[in-house]
């Protein structure tokens, strides 16, 4: 019907990408109802509105506080249907989404015995708040019953694809001309070309960190034992977990200020990212998280969260996790998370007026523009050409690699659990826990995995073309600009765009 009722002729070029965009999310949006069914396969597809739609009223509304309180109840009160639906509609989810269901809806009844009335505070409402808080426990608690019982009988345990379904989804979410197989092929070449380059920067830290001590036989084991002991060691360089907050704020300090002192890009003004500890609820999954504004209320706050390890955790545990989330490795992920990574990147996209670009994001470009930042700025001279934080951001990036490697294999060609596991752990250097989790992520979101990888790839593939292009007239702040002017739109526009806008002054 959009086909016939609008001539597309009679469009300018920015509103003819407004209709393909549009029309592809209905395309995709139809097939994914008809071929991977949320609401009744995935228990977690109504967590959002059971928790998160009433967190984020309470932490980036720019309403008065009493109004968001007045709202929240309001909300709160039609939340048993959402339970009620749930339960009418859910059939028999793969297992492995239940499971984190399950996990997950423990949060959202702790968020409402506890966590609610931090973020209310001292509200006149409070009484009121309780009321409708605890009717809703009610449902939720008898909804945990009905997860754990009923739904988990039901669940099946094939959770795979298949490389059919899988290619078909990732087309739609790449909404380019890549396939799976193609992925799959530039990920494994990628993964060594990374891995080589680890080594290479191992080597040369291995002094700095085993001095005295000779550096393993330059062969496949060897090169493996010179990566993970020099990893180790620069893991040992973190903070403590009381001083996480203040070392990520100097962080921050430190990024802005190279990236204005050295024409990156010009960031948002005013700054509307709020460095904040991650609420008890949300954390032991990773250090941080980026919460960016409301598309529909653009200028509210940002919230980068950082989260020191849970209070339940034993001393081997908070060791394990800040040798993971080092010093280094902080610095990376402030980069990817917030500037310019996705922070500066959706700070970008809230100027854009298009209703359908502010709503319709591309996954892979936001992924992609926030993998590639964390090379980018060290290529450009953060950190002074140190090498553990080189390391670092290889570990990381080897990580988005070995992400769409695994997407892939988990859902096309049935690699078990034993087998993954040995490939992030042994060939990718990520921990027993890390690995763990991603095992698990796998099996419940499909294709996001791949799109930091793909993403970051057509990224680069495109500033190598007008970088070549432009030669000596080539500008990176200027680039940057122009890549982030169009909202987040996917990838294969942004060669035409990127190139006119660059034909104008910045």
């Amino acid at each position: 019907r959009l086909t016939s009722e609008i001539n597309r002729d009679d469009l300018s070029r920015s509103a003819q990408i407004d209709l393909e965009v549009f029309q592809h999310h209905l395309e995709e949006q139809i097939w994914l109802a008809e071929h991977i069914p949320a609401f009744e396969e995935d228990p977690r597809s109504y967590n959002h509105y059971l928790s998160g739609s009433v967190y984020s009223l309470l932490t980036q509304s720019s309403l008065p506080h009493e109004e968001n309180v007045s709202n929240v109840i309001a909300r709160i009160r039609q939340l048993p249907e959402v339970v009620a639906e749930a339960r009418r509609t859910l059939t028999n989810p793969p297992l492995p989404v239940l499971e984190t269901s399950i996990n997950q809806n423990r949060g959202v009844i702790g968020f409402y015995e506890k966590g609610i009335y931090e973020l209310a505070g001292d509200s006149p409402q409070c009484t009121e708040l309780k009321k409708v808080a605890d009717d809703l426990l009610v449902h939720l608690r008898a909804y945990q019953e009905f997860l754990e019982t009923d739904l988990r009988a039901r669940a099946r345990s094939d959770w795979r694809l298949g490389k059919e379904t899988f290619d078909r989804k990732l087309q739609f979410s790449v909404n380019g001309d890549i396939t799976a197989d193609e992925v799959l092929t530039r990920a494994e070449n990628e993964f060594q070309r990374v891995t080589d380059e680890m080594y290479v920067n191992a080597r040369q830290l291995w002094g700095r960190y085993h001095t005295g001590t000779p550096l393993p036989p330059d062969d496949a084991t060897g090169r493996h034992e010179t990566i993970t002991r020099v990893l180790g060691a620069v893991g040992r360089e973190h903070g403590e977990p009381a001083n996480l907050l203040a070392d990520a704020r100097a962080t921050v300090e430190k990024l802005k200020d190279f990236i204005a002192k050295n024409d990156i890009v010009r960031l948002p003004d005013p700054d509307r990212c709020e460095l904040m500890e991650m609420p008890e609820f949300h954390r032991g999954n990773s250090l941080a998280y980026i919460q960016p504004a409301p598309p529909l209320d653009p200028e509210n706050r940002t919230i980068y969260a950082i989260s020191p390890p849970p209070a339940d955790w034993d001393a081997d545990r908070v060791e394990s996790f800040l040798q993971e989330y080092n010093q280094h490795m902080l610095q990376i992920l402030t980069i990817h998370e917030a500037y310019p990574g996705h922070y500066v990147q959706l700070a970008y996209h809230n100027r854009e007026t298009s209703p359908v670009r502010r709503l319709l994001l591309s996954g892979i470009f936001i992924e992609g523009w926030a993998v590639y930042t964390e090379q980018m700025m060290l290529d450009q001279g953060y950190g002074g050409g140190d090498l553990s934080l080189r390391l670092t951001q290889l570990k990381f990036y080897l990580r988005a690699v070995a992400n769409a490697i695994l997407d892939h294999r988990m859902h096309c060609t049935r690699m078990s659990d034993d087998e993954a596991l040995d490939f992030l752990m042994n060939q990718s250097f990520q921990s027993e826990g890390e690995a763990q989790l991603k095992i698990i992520r796998s099996k419940q979101s499909t294709v996001q995995l791949s799109t930091y990888f793909v993403g970051r790839m057509a990224l680069y593939d495109l500033r190598r073309e007008i970088q070549r292009e432009q030669g000596a007239e080539f500008d990176l702040g200027r680039y940057h600009e122009a890549v982030l002017a169009h909202g987040s739109l996917p990838v294969k526009y942004l060669g035409e765009l990127v190139r006119e806008r660059l034909r104008s002054p910045r």
